[in-house]
């Protein structure tokens, strides 16, 4: 196998500016690159005959390791123009996207002031694996796509970078 890595996760939603402020101005993530696509090459890509696609790439501005090169991808139909979908987390092929913080509680009391949606009340205490000690919760986006906001306990070993281990916080 000559994988190598992971360029991008990419969700369809239905507002691509509605999801830009979402995950922009709330979730704190950059705007990378924007464009439209409508081409013969983007209609064979999506095998839908003359698609036309809104798409945004938004990266992490402060990974905890390195510069992060895992976008995340915004694409919005304009045509041919989808259904919605239910993506209920239980369902096969529903996506789900965990962010890590290092202040869960402070995060969840600004996003709940924002109106953003949450699945449980509070963050909820990680009380066995290997993250116990830890916090998360699940959101909701503008499309009802499942994101996770997860706190690893104190001392977790969080990544390593050129073969330097980083601990958390």
């Amino acid at each position: 196998m000559s994988f190598n890595g992971i360029w991008h996760t990419s969700f369809t939603v239905s507002d691509i500016e509605a999801s830009i402020r979402f995950y922009c101005d709330l979730l704190g993530m950059e705007l990378y690159h924007q464009q439209e696509q409508q081409n013969e090459y983007t209609s064979r890509l999506v095998a839908y005959p003359d698609a036309h696609l809104k798409v945004a790439m938004l990266k992490l501005k402060n990974a905890f390791v390195g510069p992060s090169y895992h976008h995340l991808e915004l694409v919005e139909y304009v045509h041919p123009r989808g259904e919605k979908t239910d993506v209920s987390t239980n369902r096969a092929g529903a996506p789900h996207l965990a962010f890590v913080t290092d202040d869960i509680f402070g995060d969840f009391a600004r996003l709940s002031a924002a109106g953003v949606r949450f699945k449980a009340d509070a963050p909820i205490e990680i009380v066995a694996g290997v993250n116990k000690g830890g916090y998360t919760i699940y959101f909701l986006d503008p499309d009802d796509i499942t994101l996770e906001m997860s706190q690893p306990p104190p001392g977790r070993i969080r990544a390593s970078y050129e073969g330097q281990e980083i601990p958390l916080p």
